[in-house]
């Protein structure tokens, strides 16, 4: 590993460090790992800066096998931190695909669930994106194939059995596709596969690694937007805020979703966070007073889901109420509505119009006329 490969990141950093790091790549690497997966008593963590160059020299294929599933168990146990979170963000904002809004496309939601899926409940998001693209509102999603440890099921996954394939996009049509219709979908292992080569270690050791918390907190989207993250447990929510604040994430919203995902659900009360005039407020919703309580419908199939699905996009069925408060909630979120009664309002006409019908079979011809 040459002088011109150090990562632009490092130069903050020792020159003992930086002398480490210019020797043979796997002796470099060593470095991060005996960094963190000395004990508890001894390891330490990374810097921002370290952290950001650790995850270079993975995805690069610097550092050997054996090193990396090392690094990511060691780290894993370890907990990351928000500054080794914020160095993951920086390297996939320098490696990994980028998108951008057209001149006065209005601010996107861009979303972040984890990628190793769902196998539960009965996922609303897509259906939920279906009614905000149908009140002009840009999302930016992104997601991958059936993954560690979870193997539950993907976006991918759910959007093709409504009859929107998603994959086999260039990022050149993807990025056209965003200007067009105010949905892009970013699809790992078409756009990012150097990220999408570390799914194996996930099966291997059998747990998450740090680079699945990052990934919720991560958008190929720059410039402006409003960032959409889930959640399950209350800590890593405080870290995901710490990391956000760190790499100047200015508008964001914490979900403590389904499975972790952005889906709020309609048997509980709904804990979210979000920022305003820089400043991070709790949000609690219950979704008894807006008569939208009920049962989270159980995952069973993709068969199940698509026809609870169209019902829904029929305007009947199990899905109908969640669907109805999930998109409410992200109108008023967005702004696209004043208040969430109004935004559920909005979402209830969007299905009984059938133009989110029309939204869908929109982006199916669109993407027919790409295959074609």
């Amino acid at each position: 590993m040459s002088n011109n490969d150090t990562p632009k990141l490092q130069k903050n950093l020792s020159g003992s460090v930086i002398s480490s790091i210019n020797e043979q790549s796997k002796e470099g690497f060593k470095y991060y790992l005996r960094k963190i997966g000395s004990g508890t008593e001894t390891s330490k963590s990374l810097s921002r800066q370290e952290s950001s160059v650790a995850l270079n020299l993975i995805l690069n294929s610097k550092a050997t096998p054996a090193q990396i599933g090392a690094f990511m168990i060691a780290h894993r146990i370890r907990r990351p931190e928000p500054q080794e979170l914020a160095g993951m963000l920086d390297t996939y904002k320098e490696l990994g695909p980028k998108l951008i809004s057209k001149k006065n496309q209005l601010r996107p939601l861009c979303f972040g669930m984890p990628f190793d899926g769902r196998n539960k409940t009965s996922p609303i998001y897509p259906l939920t994106f279906l009614i905000l693209l149908a009140n002009k509102q840009p999302l930016v999603l992104h997601g991958g194939k059936r993954m560690p440890t979870k193997y539950g099921v993907t976006s991918q996954e759910l959007f093709q059995a409504l009859g929107l394939n998603l994959s086999g996009l260039s990022l050149m049509q993807v990025q056209s596709g965003f200007h067009e219709n105010d949905f892009a979908f970013i699809y790992q292992p078409d756009h990012f596969p150097i990220a999408d080569s570390l799914i194996s270690y996930r099966d291997e050791i059998g747990k998450r690694p740090p680079i699945a918390s990052m990934e919720l907190l991560w958008t190929a989207h720059q410039g402006e937007h409003l960032l959409v993250s889930g959640f399950v447990h209350p800590p890593t929510e405080d870290r995901a805020w710490q990391c956000l604040q760190i790499v100047g994430e200015a508008s964001a919203i914490t979900i403590k979703g389904l499975e972790g995902s952005t889906d709020l659900p309609i048997s509980r009360t709904c804990i979210a966070s979000f920022t305003k005039q820089g400043k991070r407020h709790r949000l609690i919703l219950h979704p008894r007073d807006y008569d939208c309580y009920g049962e989270d419908i159980k995952w069973q199939s993709i068969d199940s889901w698509r026809d609870h699905a169209f019902d829904a996009l029929n305007n009947k069925g199990a899905l109908v109420k969640a669907l109805n408060w999930n998109a409410g909630v992200y109108l008023w979120l967005s702004g696209a509505s004043k208040t969430l009664q109004e935004g559920i309002n909005q979402s209830k006409l969007s299905i009984a119009s059938g133009i989110v019908k029309q939204t869908l079979s929109a982006l199916i011809s669109w993407k027919e006329s790409i295959d074609n």
